[in-house]
């Protein structure tokens, strides 16, 4: 998900929650105005009562326990002042739903019930008709508020059920990379053992020829010639060789390595990728990631992105951290989360992943710990960085 995109998820939310706010002002309004019971008629009490509910579902979201103690607080004082009765469940649900959206169902489910109980019993010491009270009021309102912590469970659901789906394909898409990538690295390591071969045969014959036609040079010219020209023919199939093989190895795929120069970039995109997935992600880079070698930026991606996917599919975290600090002779990576640090039991099954990433860091003179650290899981890599780098 690009910023844009997250941008207009926002606006979105927003909207929606002013448009809530809106309906919930209109309904108690409605309800205070009808004055069905005996108390003072409506007033700036109660319509005061009615925005101020309104003005709470604002930030739903962000302290949704808040919201609901705060209205169901309000609705009691409310009563308690003989404002016009407005009902138990409408001023609620809003309250109600958010909690359970934001996975804070049990306070949802406790205060609903408390709300109830307190409700049915002051009503029925205060003489109300029990038949009216119990048959119909107490079942409707409870009917009512368990439909909107139901409805707000189902959404948290399709919520969690979207992040999973796009942490899957996220984690999928780089599986698919870092395969690639291997594939690649694994027909370069090919050809250049094949090379190794080549050249050890090749330079055998060279020496064997060149001995022959020092012998002969005297005694069988014509020999010494054959051997010559095999010496020289020898040597244009090896130049033959060398360039092919040069040209393979100097294209590696565009996932294979990186511009040191588009590091901060490509972070940047990995850290948008992973929020899209519903975790919460924080990047503190440094600010020279252009002086870097190349292999060391390519390193120090790789490490991020092994990291992430593990924290997608492992940790259960909801919060993560990226470190990149540059310095003058070193690179510091480190990449921490608030799960339970599951995941460090996979890193000891065979495959990539973490012994992977070590591997990738020890080729260029680093060290890499992963290992669960006071809250979560932590990788940490210190990368060096060759004296008069920048060329890879």
């Amino acid at each position: 998900m690009t910023a844009a995109e997250t941008g207009h998820e926002a606006c979105r939310a927003r909207g929606l929650d002013v448009v809530l706010s809106g309906v919930t002002i209109v309904l108690v309004g409605l309800a205070a105005s009808a004055d069905l019971g005996e108390g003072v008629g409506p007033g700036p009490v109660a319509y005061g009562f009615a925005v101020g509910l309104g003005g709470l579902l604002l930030i739903r979201r962000r302290f949704p326990v808040t919201v609901l103690v705060a209205t169901s607080v309000g609705l009691i004082i409310y009563y308690r002042l003989g404002q016009p009765p407005v009902g138990l469940a409408v001023p609620m649900v809003a309250a109600l739903f958010s909690a359970a959206e934001q996975g804070r169902t049990r306070w949802a489910t406790t205060v609903a019930a408390v709300l109830l109980v307190v409700s049915t019993s002051v009503r029925t010491m205060q003489g109300d008709d029990p038949g009216l009270v119990l048959g119909y009021e107490l079942p409707s309102s409870a009917a009512l508020m368990a439909a909107s912590i139901a409805c707000g469970i189902a959404v948290q659901a399709r919520r969690e059920w979207h992040a999973e789906r796009q942490r899957r394909e996220i984690t999928a898409r780089w599986e698919r990379e870092r395969e690639a990538t291997q594939r690649v690295e694994q027909e370069r390591l090919r050809i250049a053992r094949d090379l190794h071969d080549l050249l050890a045969h090749t330079t055998s014959v060279i020496a064997l020829h060149a001995d022959v036609a020092r012998e002969t040079l005297h005694d069988d010219p014509a020999a010494a010639d054959r051997s010559l020209r095999t010496v020289r023919g020898a040597c244009s199939s090896i130049t033959r060789e060398l360039r092919a093989t040069l040209g393979a190895l100097r294209h590696p795929p565009e996932s294979g390595g990186i511009e040191p120069d588009t590091l901060r970039e490509r972070l940047g995109v990995l850290v948008e990728e992973v929020a899209a997935a519903g975790l919460t992600v924080t990047l503190d880079g440094g600010h020279r990631f252009d002086t870097l070698p190349a292999v060391t930026a390519t390193t120090a991606f790789h490490v991020v992105r092994e990291a992430l996917t593990n924290v997608l599919r492992h940790s259960g975290a909801s919060q993560v951290e990226v470190v990149v600090h540059v310095r003058a002779e070193q690179v510091r990576v480190r990449v921490s989360d608030n799960g339970e640090g599951e995941h460090a039991a996979h890193s000891q099954a065979p495959g990539w992943g973490i012994i992977g990433m070590r591997e990738r860091v020890e080729l260029t003179g680093g060290r890499l710990t992963a290992a669960p650290g006071s809250r979560g899981f932590v990788v940490d890599a210190i990368l060096p960085v060759p004296t008069g780098g920048g060329e890879p």
